[in-house]
């Protein structure tokens, strides 16, 4: 049995859609010990990676996955992204782009920027469950990353 603690970086201001995305991975139980973080705002994302003094965190404290809205107050998420994967202590980290939005040119700009994967929030509660079910097991468990 695998006792690491996987975390999870879900960064989205809809409180409904987070709550159902957590509830879809915790239901998944992909992993015995899964940790969720949720951020409501691209500043804090970006706050929680890069503190004002300067200093990172420890790689074994950075998130095995990014979970990212496009639409989010106070810094965009295409911002967020552009400044995830322009610095080296983090462009490693998979960035799943999860989103309402199916403009091509937030597609072309995430894919562009570094992005992993891009995923379009399905509408029905079931395909939304499943979708992020999924994506959990993908991007937190069977995905080989960089250490």
């Amino acid at each position: 049995m695998n006792t690491e603690i996987v975390e999870i970086l879900l960064v989205e201001d809809n409180m409904d859609d987070a709550e159902l995305t957590m509830r879809a991975l915790k239901k998944s139980k992909i992993v015995d010990r899964l940790h969720i973080t949720h951020l409501v705002d691209g500043e804090l994302a970006i706050n929680y990676f890069f503190s004002k003094d300067g200093t990172y965190k420890k790689p074994n404290e950075l998130p095995k996955v990014i979970l990212l809205d496009l639409k989010l107050p106070k810094v965009d998420g295409i911002q967020v992204l552009k400044k995830l994967k322009s610095d080296p202590n983090t462009k490693t980290i998979p960035v799943v782009i999860l989103t309402s939005s199916h403009e091509e040119k937030d597609i072309v700009e995430s894919f562009n920027l570094g992005v992993n994967s891009y995923v379009t929030k399905p509408v029905e509660f079931e395909q939304f469950m499943d979708a992020v079910a999924n994506l959990g097991l993908y991007w937190a468990l069977l995905n080989k990353a960089p250490q």
